[in-house]
């Protein structure tokens, strides 16, 4: 069976790897070289479906417990089994009781158990919650290894292609489907990139707060992404005065080596939400649908992909799968 998948982006591509597995001939159709259009290229990479669980359906731990795993299989060596890791300032205590009881899959740290865990941290926090099982990968290597490991495969990547020359299409192109699928909005989010010597972190950290949540992952040799706010517009302008501020105050409050960090990059994108904030495999005529991975496009493209691989090939006939 031939087959197009549009769009190069996390759910493109793992869509792509499923089907190859099982023997379709597959094409992907890509119109902006290179990643840096696609909201994945912003994205932290953290495979975390506990921490996730504390802001979303149960549908996503569910759905988002195999990812690490399909990671692993696809990218072996790729995926980081360090767990994540939760603070909250002292005056912030209440959040951190909010969170737990939202969430599972976790352990009570006291001050001595974040010091061993992350001596960086040593003494700056009273409590933390770790959740051991969680993962996370540098989404930009995993995009680059992953389209490589295709290509050796036999894919085919291409900017423009006729549909008709294909028994189906898979779309997977994301925000650019706004305002032309029916209830899929827009959620802007914003990241940065700091760079420090002044610490190491071995895992994704949390740093819970009522107004502006932060996550800081170490991407190695002193670089952090920091991520990421959740804004109600589809505006992909660069990042505005006011979060770049909080970032660096957040990232401050957890760490003073950020004060010395040196701002790398910034970043924006639209992650593509339908009301609900969980995804959909859709089918319409010959065309199959991929959308909706809001913030967890890692975490649950995975599953998404073997879902869609199932319903190409007659393993699923039902119109909405997820």
């Amino acid at each position: 069976m031939r087959v197009l998948v549009k769009g190069a982006g996390v759910a493109g591509l793992a869509v792509a790897r499923e089907l190859v597995a099982r023997g379709a001939d597959i094409t992907v159709a890509e119109p902006e070289p290179g990643f840096a259009a696609a909201a994945s290229w912003y994205a932290g990479g953290m495979l975390a479906p506990w921490c996730e669980r504390e802001s979303t359906d149960e549908t996503v731990l569910t759905r988002g417990r195999g990812a690490a795993d399909w990671w692993d299989r696809a990218l072996p060596g790729e995926v980081r089994r360090n767990g994540t890791l939760v603070v909250a300032l002292p005056r912030d205590a209440g959040e951190l009781k909010r969170f737990a009881s939202r969430t599972s899959g976790y352990q009570w740290l006291d001050a001595d158990g974040i010091g061993a865990l992350e001596p960086a941290l040593a003494g700056r926090f009273r409590q933390a919650l770790f959740f051991p099982g969680e993962a996370h990968l540098d989404p930009r290597r995993a995009l680059s290894l992953l389209s490589e490991k295709l290509a050796a495969r036999g894919v085919a990547f291409v900017r423009d292609e006729d549909e008709g020359r294909f028994d189906l299409v898979v779309d997977c192109t994301g925000a650019s489907k706004i305002g032309s699928l029916e209830g899929l909005r827009g959620v802007r989010g914003e990241m940065l990139y700091l760079e420090t010597d002044e610490l190491e972190l071995s895992r994704p950290v949390r740093l819970l707060h009522p107004r502006i949540p932060l996550y800081i992952v170490p991407r190695g040799d002193g670089l952090f992404m920091c991520g990421a706010t959740m804004i109600e517009r589809d505006d992909a302008g660069p990042i505005t005065a006011r979060s770049l501020m909080e970032f660096l105050n957040a990232a401050y409050a957890l760490h003073p080596g950020f004060g010395e960090a040196r701002l790398i990059e910034t970043g924006t994108g639209v992650r593509p939400a339908f009301p609900d904030n969980l995804p959909r495999v859709l089918r319409a005529g010959k065309t199959i649908i991929v959308n909706g991975l809001y913030r967890h496009g890692f975490l649950l493209s995975p599953a998404l992909a073997s879902e869609a691989a199932g319903l190409v090939l007659g393993e699923q006939d039902r119109r909405e799968i997820f």
